[in-house]
Formats: structure tokens, C-alpha cells, sequence
């Protein structure tokens, strides 16, 4: 039975959104890597991370939590491992705002599929924030598109999908039962998915001890802890909500940078990012207030 209050989900996922900003800001220390080989070890030591959290919270229960994994349940892993690899392929091929840009519709794409699949209501409010949202990505990343993003953009639109069926699936399948399990094994399955491009060259697996740290960092702390917020959060928060809330990685991406190794971002970038923050805030005030009206 699921005892978890409203706003107690919304903390979770802001806070998935705050770990999985710095994302950006760790890519920029791969030194040498692959994006192959940076993901591979990425998603091992995401594995790792999500099933460290798994036993330290219920050391009784942890080898039963993995026994009792069902056939759906891995469709929830396989869903984060193709989302995984896709996202981190399309940085590689398109520039980050573009890719920013299109993960902004997450929002649309899982409120909409959440609407037909769990007939969860779409309110105006939230259909505001959705369209506050993507307004404020528009800002952060105006200009145009060239033929040589067609790639990254695709990739990105995978991304997109993938995230959103997995947020409605995990939104069906959580308040009745733990899915940190299947959660966890999304990292395995995404290492498995690399292999293919990885052992035709022995040497592909070969990585520095700097870029070793640089994927440690991007498993543990980035997808690490954003995943595992992002699953509890899903526990009572809605589906179309999910992706709405951990958009503020959009807008902090680039203050890490900024902080840590002074890149300034332009001005429509610091504005865009404002409005973005704007749209969480509003989303998880008007859902905070709904939830205490129905306590």
C-alpha cells in the first residue's frame, strides 16, 4: 500500500532533477573516452549504486525484491536503458540546447500517454507549466537547427519516448509495489546493449583512471541518485508531473557550468532557465495545493 504523501513525491523528483543536472558539467572532464565506453561503465556503476541503495535501506527483504521481478517489470528496465543510451548518443551528436530543447516535451508526451493509459486528468494549471516550460527552453536555446543535428535530434526524440513510457509505466506499476528492483537493472541491460560496439575493438573497454571517475560520477551521483528520487517520487506523484518537475536539470545544467568552470551562459539562457524554475514551482504549488484539499 502506498502511504507516501504528495509533497514528500515532489521533493523527490526536484531533488532527481537537481543530480541529474550536473550531467553536463561531468561530460566536460572526458578526457579521451568514448561515448561507448564512457556509457558502459556509466550504466554498470548505475547498477551498482541503485542495488547499494536497495540493500542499505532493507538488507531482509533485498535478494526477494530482485526474486519477485516480473516480465513488466523489465520492460520498465529495458525503457530507462534505451533512454540511457539514447540521451547521451544525442549530446554527442547535436549540441546540448538542442537536445534540451526536445527533452522539454517529456512533459506532453508522458501527461498524454498518462491520460490514455491511467486515466490520469490533464488540469489547465498543468498544461500551463507544460507550455511555461517548454516557452523557457525555446528562450535558453533560440537559433536555428542545421542538417548535420537530423542524428542527434533523432536520438533525442528516442530519448524523449523512452522516458516518457517509462515514467507511465513506472506510475502504474509503483504505488502497488517497489520498482527499485527493475530500476536497477536498467543499468545491466544498457551495458549489454553497448557491448555490440564495444567488442569488435578490445581496446573500445580500455579507459583512463580520470575518465574511469568522470563515469563513476555520471553512475553514482548523476543517474545514480536522480533515478532512484525519481522512482520514489513516482509513487505519488503523477505521471505528466514527473518529467514537468525534474526540468529544473534544464535550468541548472548550465549554472554548474558557470560555477565551476566559469563558463558564462548568454543572457537568454539565465532567462529561460528563470522561466523553466518558474514552471516547476507553479506545477508543484498548484499540485501541493490540490493534494492538501483531498487530505
Amino acid at each position: 500500500m502506498n502511504d507516501q504523501t504528495y509533497s514528500k513525491g515532489v521533493l523527490y523528483v526536484v531533488l532527481a532533477g537537481v543530480f541529474l543536472s550536473t550531467g553536463g558539467l561531468l561530460v566536460r572532464f572526458v578526457d579521451q573516452a568514448s561515448p561507448w565506453t564512457i556509457l558502459f561503465y556509466r550504466s554498470l556503476i548505475f547498477t551498482a549504486t541503485v542495488t547499494l541503495f536497495v540493500l542499505a535501506r532493507d538488507r531482509r527483504s533485498f535478494k526477494k525484491q530482485f526474486l519477485k521481478i516480473k516480465a513488466i517489470d523489465l520492460l520498465v528496465s529495458l525503457l530507462l536503458a534505451i533512454g540511457f543510451i539514447c540521451y547521451l548518443l544525442s549530446l554527442f551528436n547535436t549540441s546540448v540546447a538542442n537536445t534540451v530543447l526536445l527533452l522539454s516535451t517529456g512533459p506532453v508526451v508522458a501527461g498524454v500517454l498518462a491520460y490514455f493509459v491511467l486515466s490520469e486528468p490533464l488540469r489547465a494549471l498543468t498544461w500551463a507549466a507544460m507550455a511555461l516550460a517548454i516557452a523557457g527552453v525555446c528562450v535558453m536555446v533560440s537559433g536555428g537547427v542545421d542538417a548535420s543535428d537530423v542524428t542527434g535530434i533523432l536520438f533525442a526524440l528516442c530519448a524523449v519516448v523512452a522516458f516518457a513510457f517509462f515514467v507511465v509505466l513506472l506510475r502504474y506499476l509503483g504505488p502497488q509495489r517497489d520498482m527499485m528492483a527493475p530500476t536497477a537493472l536498467a543499468g545491466l541491460f544498457a551495458a549489454i546493449m553497448c557491448l555490440p560496439m564495444l567488442l569488435p575493438l578490445a581496446d573500445n573497454l580500455a579507459i583512463s583512471g580520470r575518465d574511469l571517475l568522470i563515469a563513476i560520477c555520471l553512475g553514482s551521483v548523476q543517474v545514480g541518485c536522480g533515478f532512484i528520487f525519481i522512482t520514489l517520487g513516482s509513487k505519488s506523484v503523477p505521471a505528466a508531473q514527473i518529467p514537468l518537475l525534474s526540468l529544473s536539470e534544464t535550468a541548472l545544467s548550465p549554472l554548474w557550468v558557470w560555477w565551476v568552470v566559469n563558463e558564462i551562459p548568454a543572457t537568454n539562457t539565465l532567462i529561460g532557465g528563470a522561466i523553466v524554475l518558474i514552471a516547476v514551482l507553479m506545477q508543484g504549488y498548484t499540485g501541493l495545493r490540490e493534494a492538501n484539499k483531498n487530505v
